[in-house]
């Protein structure tokens, strides 16, 4: 397939173009989470642990922007927003989760098993 430009990006590829989509850190583990279920915001920050306030929020908006999620607000005091897969992010679910699976199965592979997770100490650092 030639090259592309979307977004004033070049791309080479359909998979680098879907990865740049759903790709990353925390967008599919957002997005596995929303599988099964509408969820708050703090909700999936008590479901994600690690990510930062910043982080949620900045993946939650482009996940809404590229039409992969769902943004319900209430109007009601205090807020309540709650986020949902669209028929664009139920699409996505195959692929994420072919991902994951090939994922734990390089795991496996490569000796990787579960520990505990880290804490985090006082000065920021992690240990066990």
């Amino acid at each position: 397939m030639p090259e592309f430009l979307f977004n004033r990006k070049l791309y080479y590829n359909p998979v680098e173009f879907a990865l740049d989509r759903i790709g990353g850190t925390w967008k599919m583990p957002i997005l596995w989470r929303l599988k099964d279920k509408t969820m708050r915001y703090s909700e999936l920050k008590k479901d994600i642990p690690r990510i930062t306030d910043k982080m949620l929020s900045s993946q939650l908006k482009e996940l809404e922007e590229e039409g992969f999620i769902h943004r319900k607000v209430y109007a009601v005091v205090p807020p309540k927003v709650e986020y949902s897969l669209t028929p664009r992010g139920k699409k996505a679910m195959p692929v994420v989760e072919q991902i994951r699976n090939y994922g734990i199965d390089l795991m496996k592979a490569f000796g990787v098993t579960h520990d505990p997770p880290l804490k985090k100490t006082k000065n920021g650092k992690a240990c066990r």
